[in-house]
């Protein structure tokens, strides 16, 4: 997969994308400076949503749009959207400013108007949120424009994420990925489950990744080392700010710690190697060898209490020391001189 430029497989570090949602909190400046942050905390892309209260639920009082429980408890569906909600009129600026600086950016569309509102400004790539997953032709609408897809899956069970992964394929998308996801705000570590990581990888054959909504870095640090290729966190310019999402996103120094971690661990999985790195060449030395503990004259038979594997490497190796024991020396040695087939009137 290929988002403006930067390509998205195991043989690069981590995408990382940093997912702005509500954390505007209805002020264009603060969106603006969440991009800034973004781009200086190492985040490859930031990613916003669009929708209007009136295209995502509907200005109802009735029991289904009341939020009962959770973060947002107490609350109507359409009150919460009306708060959350990036304006349309701000997404060109939005989009230029990211430019400017040097990030990419791109959206979650929510139905077929934020498509076309996304497609007029040039949007590189688009992202399924997890409670679309099942919108199929939602699916199909953003695949017929050609662009990457990524689909989030929290919630979605494997025959839900094979219809979607089916609806983008049908509908034309060519660069699809997947992200495991859990849809809880925030959600507790234990329910990832990563080892679905590497059975979604097997199982759908393409890019995976993780949409992490755990508190801290350890579960989308995990996931690296399980081979997580894309990783998106909600970011904030402060965890208390009151915004819809902002307690559970990570602000600019957790960012940038993920950034970092993340590419140490991408670098660290490296390849199947055996091999003497490159940093441990000027440790080779303090290896143990085979060292004369006693001094011998030229024509002494070597005996055991005569030779120790010690430290440094500079002698034979230990392996050595069956063979060496019953060998005559050709030469005087002293204490302290380490064994070499040179010294020996034999070798292996």
């Amino acid at each position: 997969m290929i988002i403006q430029g930067r390509t998205i497989e195991a043989g690069a570090p981590p995408y990382v994308i940093a997912e702005l949602s509500a954390n505007h909190n209805g002020s264009l400046d603060t969106a603006l400076r969440l991009l800034e942050a973004a781009h200086a905390s190492g985040a490859d892309a930031a990613k916003i949503q669009t929708y209007r209260p009136d295209t995502i639920t509907l200005d109802s009082d009735g029991p289904d749009f009341q939020i009962t429980e959770g973060l947002w408890a107490g609350r109507r569906l359409f009150d919460l959207y009306a708060s959350a909600h990036t304006p349309w009129e701000w997404h060109a600026e939005l989009f230029r400013h990211a430019a400017k600086i040097g990030i990419t950016l791109f959206s979650s569309p929510f139905d077929t108007t934020a498509v076309d509102l996304l497609e007029d400004l040039g949007a590189p790539a688009y992202k399924i949120a997890s409670f679309e997953a099942i919108d199929l032709p939602l699916i199909r609408y953003v695949a017929a424009t050609g662009k990457p897809m990524i689909i989030s899956t929290g919630m979605a069970d494997a025959e839900e994420i094979a219809e979607a992964v089916n609806a983008a394929r049908e509908g034309g998308c060519r660069e699809l990925a997947l992200l495991h996801c859990v849809s809880g705000y925030p959600a507790p570590a234990a329910d990832y489950n990563l080892r679905t990581l590497p059975d979604m990888m097997q199982r759908f054959g393409m890019v995976t990744g993780i949409s992490d909504h755990t508190l801290d870095n350890t579960t989308a640090i995990a996931a690296v080392a399980l081979g997580a290729l894309i990783i998106e966190k909600h970011f904030t310019l402060d965890r208390n700010g009151g915004g819809p999402d902002d307690s559970f996103s990570l602000e600019p120094a957790g960012l940038q710690h993920l950034c970092t971690s993340a590419r140490t661990t991408w670098e660290a999985l490296g390849r199947v190697d055996y091999g003497r790195k490159s940093s441990e060449v000027g440790n080779v030395q303090f290896r143990r060898s085979l060292y004369f503990v006693k001094s011998l004259k030229a024509g002494e038979r070597v005996t055991a209490d005569a030779i120790r594997s010690v430290r440094p490497g500079y002698g034979l190796p230990p392996k050595y020391l069956d063979k060496v024991v019953g060998t005559v020396v050709t030469s005087d040695v002293e204490y302290g001189a380490p064994v070499t087939w040179q010294c020996l009137n034999s070798r292996v």
